[in-house]
C-alpha cells in the first residue's frame, strides 16, 4: 500500500477517535501519536512522508481538539444563557402582558355603573388605511362593529367599551374579536393580540415559555408589551 492511502487511513482514524463521544480528548491525542509514530517507522524509505504531510496530520488533530473545546464552552455559554432568561422571566409573573390572542373576557358591571373598558390591540406589518373591528359572542353573532379608521405599521391599542351596536352592554361572558385591514385594494395582514396575566413560568426543550391565566402557553418572543 502506497503511503499516501496509509496517511488518508490514519487521519480517519484520529478524525474518528477525536470526536467519539465515548473517548476523552486526551485519549484521542494519545491514539493519534501511537498511529503517526507506527506510520513513520513502517513509510516507504523510497517515498518518504513529506513534511507538508506531517504538518497537515497534526493541524487536522489540533483543529478537532480546538472544536471540541469550542462546541464545550459554547454548551455551557448556552446553558448560562438559559438559567439567566428563566431567572429574568420568573419577574414577569403577576404582570400581564400582550401576545397573540382574539378572547375578550367581559365581567357584570355594578349596579349604577359602566362596564369595563376591554383593551387589546392589532399589530400590522404595514399602513392600513380602513380597519374594521367585529367582536362576536359565543354563537358567532356580531354584536359590535368598531371602525377604527387608519393605523399605522406595528402595534395599535383599541379598546372596547363592553356594548354592542345599541349602546346596550354585553352579557358578561368571552366574546372574540376579527380584524379587516385593507389599504386601498391590497389587503393588509393583521395580528390579534389581547392582555392577559402570567401564572407561571416554564423550562423546556424550546426554551423559556410564559403559562397564562388563560391557560394558554407563549414564547418570550409572542411578548409584545407588559404591564
Amino acid at each position: 500500500m502506497a503511503i499516501s492511502d496509509t496517511s488518508s487511513i490514519t487521519g480517519q482514524n484520529a478524525t474518528s477517535a477525536a470526536t467519539s463521544s465515548n473517548v476523552s480528548n486526551e485519549d484521542s491525542e494519545q491514539r493519534f501519536l501511537k498511529l503517526l509514530v507506527t506510520q513513520l517507522n513502517n513509510q516507504d524509505p523510497l517515498n518518504p512522508m513529506q513534511n507538508a504531510e506531517l504538518t497537515s496530520q497534526l493541524a487536522q488533530m489540533s483543529t478537532v481538539s480546538g472544536i471540541e473545546k469550542l462546541n464545550s464552552t459554547l454548551s455551557g455559554l448556552v446553558n448560562q444563557t438559559s438559567s439567566n432568561q428563566l431567572l429574568q422571566a420568573t419577574s414577569l409573573i403577576g404582570y400581564n402582558v400582550l401576545s397573540p390572542g382574539d378572547t375578550l373576557t367581559t365581567k357584570t358591571p355594578e349596579e349604577g355603573k359602566e362596564p369595563a373598558s376591554q383593551a387589546f390591540a392589532v399589530e400590522l406589518p404595514g399602513t392600513a388605511s380602513d380597519v374594521d373591528i367585529k367582536i362576536v359572542d359565543g354563537t358567532g353573532k356580531v354584536v359590535r362593529t368598531i371602525s377604527a379608521g387608519s393605523m399605522t405599521e406595528g402595534v395599535n391599542a383599541v379598546t372596547w367599551d363592553g356594548k354592542d351596536d345599541t349602546g346596550a352592554v354585553v352579557p358578561a361572558g368571552a366574546y372574540r374579536f376579527t380584524v379587516e385591514a385593507t389599504n386601498g385594494s391590497a389587503t393588509v395582514k393583521a395580528t390579534s393580540l389581547t392582555f392577559s396575566q402570567v401564572a407561571a413560568v416554564k423550562q423546556g426543550t424550546n426554551g423559556v415559555s410564559l403559562e397564562l391565566m388563560t391557560g394558554n402557553n407563549i414564547s418570550l418572543s409572542d411578548v409584545r408589551l407588559f404591564l
